[in-house]
């Protein structure tokens, strides 16, 4: 099977968009092939999908997953398709995505090179403990995270999480462990998509970055809140809005580039 693919770069968390028509049951292997091209060095794959009336476009994650990065990407990548290019005012878009069952508004610098997105506020934040380590869950509908502080990242801390954690939430498309330095500010993101078969130490993770942020100023005052995690591969720019001690609005933001499309052929 022949498939137009383009490579994006949100923040580091490098992402194949597959624009090609692809069955529903054939994505998770195509992805997982597609994943083991070295030369593309990719940690998720997303497949255009025809959108319904009233939206510009429609995103669904190899795992049928939310990523927030893949979502500001593809925002701007439809705004590259229809020749916005040198514009001072930013591009409004309002997107279907995977593992959303709101609909995601992007905001796409043009002229900076740089996307913003609207995030799912948090369905739940509270604290539990993996392997002795007390931290906050931070649970976003179909994807939750446990963000710590000082922890060693390690993939022996992850799976404790994934054993006391996680195994006993339902309805999770993926879930992570957010490793934040408080001293240096910090994050290390290991993510995990279960129908993809993927664990990857991601150069960025956007909706880890959001929950490091609740995590951080979980009670704290009603304000608004920004912090520029600085990741293996990039920085994610994450805000939220505080009333009444509890989340009102939340976004992600940063740099977005792009390869040339290609043409791949992968066997199914």
């Amino acid at each position: 099977m022949k498939l137009d693919v383009i490579r994006a770069n949100p923040a580091g968390n490098i992402t194949l968009f597959v624009l090609s028509p692809v069955e529903k049951e054939l994505r998770a292997k195509i992805a997982e092939k597609l994943l083991a091209i070295p030369e593309l060095a990719a940690e998720q794959v997303g497949y255009r999908c025809e959108p319904d009336p009233g939206y510009d476009g429609r995103m669904e994650m190899a795992g049928g997953e939310f990523c927030g990065n893949a979502s500001r990407a593809y925002g701007m990548l439809i705004a590259k398709e229809r020749g916005i290019e040198d514009t001072e005012e930013t591009v409004q878009l309002t997107l279907q995505v995977s593992g959303s069952d709101t609909p995601v508004e992007i905001e796409a610098d043009m002229e900076a090179g740089t996307s913003r997105a609207k995030m799912p506020l948090p369905q739940m934040v509270c604290r539990r403990t993996a392997g002795g380590v007390s931290g906050i869950l931070v649970h976003l509908g179909g994807i939750a995270h446990f963000v710590v502080d000082d922890v060693i990242p390690s993939e022996t801390f992850f799976e404790q999480a994934e054993k006391e954690i996680f195994s006993k939430m339902s309805g999770l498309d993926a879930y992570g462990v957010m490793f934040y330095d408080s001293a240096s500010g910090k994050l290390i993101p290991l993510v995990k998509v279960p129908a993809a078969n993927s664990l990857y130490w991601e150069g960025s993770c956007g909706s880890g970055s959001l929950a490091t942020v609740i995590a951080q100023t979980e009670g704290a005052p009603d304000w608004k809140y920004a912090m520029d995690l600085v990741q293996p591969a990039g920085t994610v720019r994450a805000e939220v809005e505080r009333v009444g001690g509890r989340v009102t609005e939340a976004y992600i933001g940063g740099d977005v580039e792009f390869d040339p499309p290609m043409q791949i052929e992968v066997d199914v």
